[in-house]
């Protein structure tokens, strides 16, 4: 008796799953099967439209800061022409040039020190 109560359910189940399979003939799908991978390709898309936004954030960060590096580099060779200006302008000769053309001042001849106490 007890191989007869082994062998049926293995009968119904053999059974029951041929029915499961064929319907009018033609195979049954797997509801199950095909769900879970609706929900994989629905995470594997989430996942690959992550890694494309991130990126184009990164690509974008990276354009922004060779942007930022340009402009810097550009500051600095701005302030290095304005310093070489500033120090033609503070020339002596200069200064002695503007003195004496548009002020009119002279220099003296002879310069007097007197040593008073």
């Amino acid at each position: 008796m007890q191989i007869k109560h082994k062998s049926k359910p293995y009968v119904e189940h053999s059974q029951r799953e041929a029915s499961l399979t064929l319907i009018d003939g033609r195979p049954r799908l797997n509801h199950l099967l095909r769900s879970r991978c609706r929900v994989a390709f629905i995470v594997f898309a989430i996942l690959a439209m992550a890694v494309v936004i991130r990126s184009g954030i990164s690509a974008s960060r990276g354009y922004a800061l060779v942007a930022t590096q340009n402009q810097a580099q550009q500051m600095e060779l701005e302030n290095e022409r304005l310093r070489v200006e500033i120090a033609q302008l503070k020339s002596p000769q200069r200064i002695k040039q503007i003195a004496e053309e548009e002020l009119g001042m002279t220099v003296p001849p002879k310069m007097y020190f007197s040593h008073e106490r």
